[in-house]
């Protein structure tokens, strides 16, 4: 068990801190599936998991100043506004429905990215001048904020919230390619930025968690410490790793989740 749970919290440790997304679905399959947990022992275990190693992830990106601070604390502010609004809905539709819907997002997201991937990869000059919605200031590094920007980055954090709350997934998958699409950050401090909205929001659970008396078994402790170690260890082969690779990591990571969440989905039915 010792062995399994550092195995299973390594791998999701690191694909919190390769893409930015990930570790937040993955953790409580792997804890229910690969360890025999049932989802009352698994969810405070993946909280506390994918939590500190987001925090450590993010206080990692912003040593090395990748984390865009101001964005991702709008973002985190919103998304845990509209959250209970995703709450709502989920009781009031189908939970099928909710997690159709959302996979299929996914789905096409992910082809979308392994699409620009793909053309980024036959191109011999790769556009630089590209006018984005949020872009960064040359002379200050720093993210140019106006109207519009803001609204669009304020609209990322709401939309991430409300799937947060509606599904209970993390805002990595949604705030990792709207960062892609609509500003000139780099990938990684695309993810770095991400890592730090899932830390914030993530937060507020795990005290919550706690709060109401969540226990977490020695075998938990091992998972959550080896997360912590695969997020240092993602963070570490990161900056070797090429933007493309990281793309089409994360598309990857994003096709295989919609596809374990529809099965889930449909199981369950």
């Amino acid at each position: 068990m010792t062995l399994t749970s550092i195995a299973f919290g390594s791998v999701i440790g690191m694909v919190l801190g390769l893409t930015g997304a990930g570790g937040g679905i993955l953790a409580v399959p792997a804890l229910v599936l690969g360890m025999g947990m049932n989802m009352t022992q698994a969810t405070p275990i993946a909280l506390m998991a994918v939590g500190s190693a987001a925090l450590l992830g993010a206080l990692d990106g912003l040593r090395k100043g990748l984390v865009r601070y101001k964005a991702a604390f709008l973002m985190a502010l919103l998304g845990s506004i509209i959250s209970p609004l995703g709450i709502w809905i989920a009781h009031q539709v189908s939970s099928l429905f909710l997690m159709t819907l959302f996979s299929l997002i996914m789905l096409l997201v992910a082809l979308r990215m392994l699409l620009q991937v793909w053309k980024s990869s036959r191109r011999q000059h790769v556009p630089t001048t590209l006018h984005k919605q949020c872009m960064i200031n040359p002379a200050t590094g720093k993210l140019h904020w106006n109207w519009k920007s803001s609204s669009i980055l304020a609209t990322v954090g709401s939309i991430s919230g409300l799937f947060t709350g509606m599904l209970g997934v993390g805002g990595g998958f949604l705030i990792v390619p709207a960062l892609k699409h609509f500003s000139n950050i780099s990938m990684h401090g695309i993810v770095a930025t991400s890592l730090m909205v899932i830390a914030l929001i993530s937060m507020s659970s795990v005290a919550s968690a706690l709060v109401s008396g969540a226990q977490i078994s020695i075998a938990g402790w091992y998972f959550i410490t080896a997360a912590v170690g695969g997020m240092l260890a993602g963070r570490l082969i990161a900056p070797s790793l090429p933007e493309r690779w990281l793309q089409a990591g994360f598309a990857l990571i994003t096709i295989l989740v919609s596809l374990l969440l529809m099965s889930r989905a449909y199981l369950s039915n």
